[in-house]
């Protein structure tokens, strides 16, 4: 498995465990994304961030469902979160959603990578995740990360995949 997070360093992204406090910042990032983004996210077309995803967010337990945010400055540009399969609790799905200006800037990259190292510490020992095949630079990037993660199923115009964690050594 390659490395999930670059040695770049990101010096004027701060990434820190997302808070009750970031639900207006949550809201806020709306405005810097695209229908495309909000689309491949949610799977469904909206014109903004869900509310049920932001009260989701405001419920955190921090073991079973934990989200990482990225800020620049005091705007949110990125939220990574893992929940923690109840009959599987050692796997997790994964989801991340990035403002479409810092796209393709390693922020995600960034936010998985550290949220994997939280997971793992937690026991999680594999990801899921389901990607719309419309976005493509997603699964350009879990292949980027997971070289030799199968895509389990292509039903519905997703792509799901199974995502070993590295072993931390």
């Amino acid at each position: 498995m390659k490395q999930l997070v670059d040695p770049v360093v990101l010096p004027e992204i701060r990434v820190r465990p997302y808070g009750v406090t970031d639900a207006d910042r949550l809201r806020a990032m709306s405005g810097r994304l695209s229908s495309a983004s909000l689309y491949t996210r949610f799977l469904s077309g909206m014109p903004c961030v869900p509310d049920s995803y932001v009260r989701s967010l405001a419920h955190l337990d921090h073991w079973n469902h934990d989200a990482l945010a990225a800020l620049h400055g005091d705007a949110l540009i990125g939220v990574a979160e893992y929940v923690r399969d109840r009959d599987r609790p050692e796997r997790a799905e994964l989801a991340v959603l990035v403002a479409d200006p810092w796209q393709r800037h390693g922020v995600a990259r960034l936010l998985v990578g550290l949220l994997t190292g939280l997971a793992r510490r937690r026991g999680v020992t594999g990801f899921d995740a389901e990607v719309s095949l419309e976005n493509r630079p997603a699964l350009a990037a879990l292949h980027t990360g997971w070289p030799d993660a199968p895509t389990i199923d292509l039903a519905g115009g997703l792509a799901h995949f199974r995502l070993p964690l590295p072993d931390g050594h």
